[in-house]
C-alpha cells in the first residue's frame, strides 16, 4: 500500500515550505524567527511565559496551525482564534476537554495558557456538538521572552491548501459537492467547469474549497484566514 503524502506547510517568518514533522524542529532554528524574538526582547517590559502550541484536525492532521501562545492568555482567546481561522460558520457551543475526545474532563474557557500548557500536554477543542469539529491541540515547547506581536496569538506556520482533483476530469478541484460523498461514497471534488453543470439535489450547492478541516460540514465556507 502507498504511503499517504504527509501534509506540507510554510513558516511564516521566513516561507520556508516542508512537511509537517520538520516543521516542529524548523521554527526553533529559523533565522528570521530567531530575529523577530531578539527584537521584541530588546523592547521594555516584563517577560513572560510563551507556549509553542500544534493544532491540527483530530481525524486526519492534514490540516495543522503552528501557534504561539503567551502564557497569560485564557483559552478563550484560543477559542476566538480557532473559530475565526477555522470553524466559525453558525456560532455553535464549543468547549475545551483534557486529552484526546468527548468525554474527557473539561477544561474552562477562563484559565490562561500558563495554568494549562506545558510541554506535552494536550488538550482537545470540540466546536458544534452536533456537527462535530475536533482540534486536537499540543503543547510542544515553551520559552520565556517577550511576545513578538501585540496580539494574544501569533501564527508561526501553517499547512498548505491541500490539493484535489475533480473526480470527473482529474483536474485541480475547487468545489465539494456533499451529497455526492454522504449517498453515493464518491470523493466530491470537482473543478469550475463539472461544478456548474453537476446535478445537487438535497444537499444545495458545492462548497468551495478552503483551507480548513471544517469544509463541507454544516454550510462552513470560510474564510479559513487569520483573524490577525
Amino acid at each position: 500500500m502507498a504511503r499517504r503524502k504527509q501534509s506540507r506547510g510554510t513558516c511564516t517568518y521566513c516561507g520556508q515550505e516542508m512537511a509537517k514533522a520538520g516543521m516542529s524542529k524548523h521554527l526553533p532554528v529559523c533565522a528570521k524567527r530567531q530575529a523577530a524574538i531578539a527584537e521584541a526582547d530588546a523592547q521594555p517590559g516584563a517577560t513572560q511565559k510563551l507556549y509553542h502550541l500544534r493544532a491540527q484536525d483530530a481525524w486526519s492532521g492534514t490540516f495543522w496551525l503552528d501557534l504561539e501562545m503567551d502564557g497569560n492568555a485564557t483559552l478563550k482567546e484560543l477559542d476566538r482564534y480557532l473559530r475565526a481561522i477555522w470553524l466559525e460558520c453558525c456560532g455553535h457551543l464549543s468547549k475545551f476537554t483534557y486529552g484526546r475526545g468527548w468525554g474527557q474532563r473539561k477544561v474552562a474557557m477562563s484559565r490562561r495558557a500558563d495554568q494549562v500548557f506545558a510541554p506535552g500536554v494536550e488538550l482537545t477543542h470540540i466546536y458544534d456538538f452536533g456537527t462535530m469539529s475536533e482540534t486536537l491541540i499540543t503543547c510542544l515547547d515553551v520559552r520565556e521572552g517577550k511576545p513578538t506581536t501585540p496580539h494574544p496569538i501569533a501564527l508561526m506556520a501553517r499547512n498548505l491548501q491541500p490539493e484535489e482533483t475533480c473526480m470527473e476530469c482529474g483536474r485541480p478541484a475547487a468545489w465539494l459537492c456533499m451529497e455526492c460523498v454522504y449517498e453515493f461514497e464518491e470523493s466530491g471534488f470537482l473543478c469550475n467547469e463539472h461544478a456548474q453543470d453537476h446535478p445537487h439535489e438535497d444537499y444545495g450547492e458545492p462548497f468551495p474549497l478552503v483551507n480548513s478541516p471544517r469544509v463541507g460540514m454544516c454550510g462552513y465556507t470560510g474564510p479559513a484566514e487569520p483573524p490577525y
